[in-house]
């Protein structure tokens, strides 16, 4: 038996992704993106974890939320600690994995009513390092 929503009003949630696109709701991206729990969903600079800068991560600040999921690409990476001090500084929880399991968690997450955003790299089709991890 279910005790609460799958979805709560107002809220961002991802509907699908692939290798070349991530759909919002009823939106296809097919670009990198950052996905608050709330309001507009915003493209985000980097393709590639290897494009990745400090002022990537704090741009996340101005969304105010207490967990950011970081989708790294198609496989799992781990970047620099201290790509993310703004964050970390900020005592803003990180959790880095592939995007398809981010965009899985973060859906868990925003259904729970928590304030957390997707920082989802997504490379650009024909990128000969999309499939590099």
């Amino acid at each position: 038996m279910k005790f609460q929503p799958d979805l709560l009003a107002g809220t961002n949630v991802i509907t699908r992704h692939d290798a070349d696109a991530l759909w919002v709701g009823a939106t296809r991206f097919d670009h990198s993106l950052l996905v608050p729990w709330q309001g507009t969903v915003l493209r985000w600079a980097p393709a590639l974890a290897d494009e990745l800068t400090p002022a990537d991560f704090e741009a996340l600040l101005a969304l105010k939320p207490e967990l950011v999921i970081f989708g790294c690409g198609p496989r799992h990476r781990f970047v620099s600690p201290a790509l993310m001090r703004a964050l970390i500084e900020h005592r803003i929880g990180v959790e880095t994995m592939d995007t398809p399991a981010a965009c899985r968690t973060y859906n868990v997450l925003v259904a729970e009513g928590r304030s957390a955003v997707a920082a989802l790299l997504l490379a650009p089709v024909g990128s000969s390092k999309a499939g590099l991890a």
